[in-house]
Parts: structure tokens; C-alpha cells; sequence
């Protein structure tokens, strides 16, 4: 069966990022269930995450059940995507003849020997055996034996212990290695072969330098983005088979034509949702209270400039199923965050944080959203402290954090660095004590990063 496909958002996810994910793969899997023939295996879809879990995403899945997406550091092609899992094993004190005969009948070119406890000791080989055939002819040309006497030899060595040639010197590989190191560690081995044992000692798959020739590249499926910038490391090396995403097309490259769904409208999980429409594919309660939830943040409870007819129709649709109403569902998910008062102040601006290129210089534009400003303001000394190393480590022109009252249905901007640009386009001064107040601005893309980007 074929590697499992990855699902995955944007780097610093937000709750469209994970929710997004999560419906995406639970739809594709589906669809892929039903398309399966003649019992093959489906091909799998997993939905991951590129950073920490936003506690309205924590909460949304636990109170569901579903579980919380993988945490990947890069698509790179890994060891796990060439092995041959669940190699077939012998025991130590099983015969050759015993060997041969499995590996014969399962038709494979090695065995893991195994110790009493089914742990990895090594590695038997039709090579070794025929090695250790070929080693008994060898009397013929010494003198002194005629063939019976090999014959003899060879019979005798049937009943031979695996154990007495098991090769035990073999490399050992991390199924979350990258491919590229493997490739070269294993051209390096005496053997053709390496193995990949998981943290209790067992042998969990075979990789043969056959295997590594194919050098396989990870398929992924992005959603709500498709910029290189905020995807994950090594998605140049990656195979990207589709797009699911609402922000502007940017610079993803793939080597084939693939579908793209990028639509105007305020959230991906809206996207996810009409395609679940669209295919006939029900939508588990769950899934439903997911999706929601991404709108409601992603769309500010639908009060975002961003927010469409298609969102609205959507969120009713997903509201329907819960049996909930939309806009109190919305403002307890919010609420989820809390804890402004000692929430760490990395987490606070950088949770929902995005770079930008402006000109030759690279900005980054952050937004917190709450139901309770002034706990967030009174932490402002630390806030633009936190901010100033930001943009010293990171050479940003600026950063700009939006603090979104939810309830008020606005934001308080605050900035450190170079503030010109953002001072000329929205004629304030956010850099004082304070920050600027921004009656309406609720959205970062089309409100905020949009009137910047085109200063």
C-alpha cells in the first residue's frame, strides 16, 4: 500500500489551519473508502500540524473525540516512506533448512532473526545461505574429499542453526530519518540491507538499497495556504497533489496539474464544508463542530470584512447539524483562549503570526483575538518587550501585533520597529504607549497585510 497522504496547514497554525486539516482528511479518506476495489486497502489520508495546538483547537477536538493531528517538522522523504514494514522473522534456533523454506514460500531475500523474545538479533540473507553452500564445494578443490563427502556437508548444514550465520553487524535506521542520509549510510554498509527497530528493540521494517534507488517524494495535500513561506520545510522536495485554501495565490510550485480550490471567501473549513456538500458525504457531528469552530474564529463570528454569503450558508448548515446557535457556539469557542492574565507572552503574539515581504524587507504581522482587551493591555510593557526580540533576532522592518476585541469589533494596534509604513497607511501612531485603536479592523489579510502590501 502507498505511503499515507499529509494534510496539513500553514506554519504557526490557527484553528482553520487544524480544523481545516481534520475535516479535509476525514472527507478524503471517505471518498477514498468508497473508491477502493476488490478489497485493496484505501489509499490514507492524515491530517497534521506544522506547530502548537491552539487551546480552541485542543478543546474543540477533546470535547469531540478526534484526535489531535500529527506534529511534523518537514516533508522531507523520511525511511518510513521506503521500508518494507512487518518484515517476516524467524527465531534464533530455527534450522537452515527451516530458513529456506520461509524464504522461499514468502518470497522475500531476507529474514529478521529473532531472540527468545521476539527482539531483533540480526539478519539472515539468501545470499549467507547460499554463501555458506558454496563455501562446502569449496572441499572439492582442496583435495582429500570426494563429492559424498560434500554432499554429506551440505545435508549436515541443514540442520545448522540460524543463529551460528545470522548476520549481526547490519545497519540501523530511524524510521524518521531523512531519506537522503539514509541513501548514503547504506551505499556505505557491507550489506544490501538495514533495518528499522522501533524504541523496544523490535524490527519494524527492511530497507534494500533497491529501495532507497526510488527516492520516493511525500505527498501532500495543503490547506489554508499556499505559500512556500508558511509551509512546511522541504515542500520543494515534496509532492503537493492538492490545494484547499482563501488567501492569494502565491508561489507553490508542482510537477503536474493538481486540484486547486482557492475561493473569496473567509475560511478554508468553509471550503472543506461545501466540498463535503458537493461529494454527498455526510457530515459526523464532530466534524461539524470542528469546521464551526473554524469559521467562527477565522471569520471573527462572521463579522470579518472577509466573511461571505458562502460562509453564512455554510455555518448555517453546520449549526443545523450541532443543533446549536451559531453565534453563542462562536463566543465560547473564543473563550477557549483565555487566560490572558499568565498566558505566555511567545504564545500571545506569535500564535497566529504570518511574515510578509515588503519590498527587500520582511514584516511580520501578528493578531490576537479576545473577549477581554484590557488583560491583554495591561501586559503592553511585556508585549512590545517580547515584540523588540522578535524583530532583532529575526531582522523583521516591523512587527505589528493586532490585539481583535471580539465583542467591541475592533483592534488595538501596537508596533515595534520601523512604524512609518504602517503609521502612513492607517494615518495613526501605533508605536506610542498604548498603540492605536482601530474601530472595525477585524481582518488581517483583507484589512490589515492587503493596505500595507500595496502602500
Amino acid at each position: 500500500m502507498s505511503s499515507p497522504i499529509i494534510v496539513v496547514g500553514h506554519r504557526n497554525p490557527d484553528n482553520d489551519s487544524i480544523c481545516a486539516a481534520v475535516g479535509y482528511a476525514y472527507l478524503k479518506n471517505e471518498l477514498a473508502r468508497r473508491a477502493a476495489h476488490g478489497g485493496e486497502p484505501a489509499q490514507v489520508y492524515v491530517p497534521a500540524r506544522l506547530g502548537p495546538l491552539p487551546p480552541e483547537s485542543a478543546q474543540v477536538l477533546s470535547d469531540n473525540g478526534l484526535p489531535v493531528p500529527e506534529i511534523i517538522g518537514h516533508v522531507h522523504a523520511r525511511v518510513a516512506d521506503v521500508m518494507t514494514p512487518d518484515p517476516i522473522s524467524i527465531e534464533h534456533d530455527a534450522t537452515l533448512l527451516e530458513a529456506g523454506r520461509l524464504l522461499r514460500q514468502c518470497n522475500v531475500r531476507s529474514l529478521v532473526v529473532t531472540n527468545d523474545d521476539g527482539t531483533y538479533r540480526g539478519l539472515i540473507t539468501t545470499r549467507m545461505i547460499a554463501e555458506r553452500y558454496i563455501s562446502s564445494t569449496d572441499m572439492l578443490d582442496e583435495g582429500g574429499a570426494n563429492s559424498m563427502a560434500v554432499a554429506a556437508d551440505l545435508i549436515e548444514s541443514l540442520g545448522q542453526k540460524v543463529a551460528d550465520i545470522t548476520e549481526t553487524d547490519v545497519l540501523v535506521l530511524d524510521k524518521e530519518g531523512l531519506l537522503a542520509d539514509a541513501v548514503e549510510d547504506l551505499m556505505a554498509s557491507a550489506l544490501r540491507e538495514a533495518v528499522v527497530l522501533d524504541d523496544d528493540g523490535f524490527c519494524i521494517g527492511i530497507v534494500t538499497r533497491t529501495d532507497v534507488a526510488t527516492r520516493p517524494k511525500r505527498k501532500v495535500i495543503l490547506v489554508d495556504h499556499n505559500e512556500t513561506r508558511q509551509a512546511a520545510h522541504g515542500i520543494e522536495e515534496a509532492d503537493v497533489v492538492e490545494i484547499i485554501d482563501h488567501h492569494r495565490i502565491a508561489d507553490v510550485m508542482t510537477a503536474n496539474p493538481i486540484p486547486f480550490i482557492n475561493l473569496p471567501v473567509g475560511s478554508t473549513a468553509t471550503i472543506v464544508t461545501m466540498e463535503f456538500r458537493k461529494r454527498g458525504v455526510d457530515i459526523p457531528r464532530g466534524i461539524a463542530a470542528a469546521l464551526l469552530s473554524a469559521i467562527m474564529t477565522d471569520t471573527v463570528i462572521l463579522k470579518s470584512p472577509t466573511a461571505t454569503e458562502d460562509d453564512r450558508e455554510q455555518v448555517a448548515h453546520l449549526a443545523s447539524i450541532l443543533g446549536v446557535d451559531a453565534t453563542e457556539f462562536g463566543l465560547a469557542v473564543f473563550k477557549c483562549r483565555g487566560g490572558e492574565d499568565n498566558m505566555p507572552v511567545a504564545k500571545l503574539v506569535g500564535a497566529d503570526s504570518k511574515e510578509f515581504q515588503l519590498g527587500d524587507s520582511t514584516v511580520l504581522i501578528a493578531q490576537h483575538e479576545t473577549v477581554d482587551l484590557p488583560a491583554v493591555m495591561k501586559r503592553e510593557d511585556e508585549i512590545r518587550a517580547y515584540m523588540r526580540r522578535l524583530r532583532e533576532d529575526r531582522g523583521y522592518e516591523f512587527v505589528l501585533l493586532m490585539v481583535t476585541d471580539i465583542l467591541a469589533e475592533g483592534s488595538q494596534f501596537l508596533c515595534e520597529g520601523n512604524p512609518r509604513t504602517v503609521n502612513r497607511v492607517f494615518n495613526i501612531d501605533c508605536s506610542a504607549e498604548g498603540g492605536a485603536w482601530m474601530p472595525g479592523v477585524l481582518s488581517r489579510k483583507k484589512q490589515v497585510a492587503a493596505k500595507i502590501l500595496g502602500a
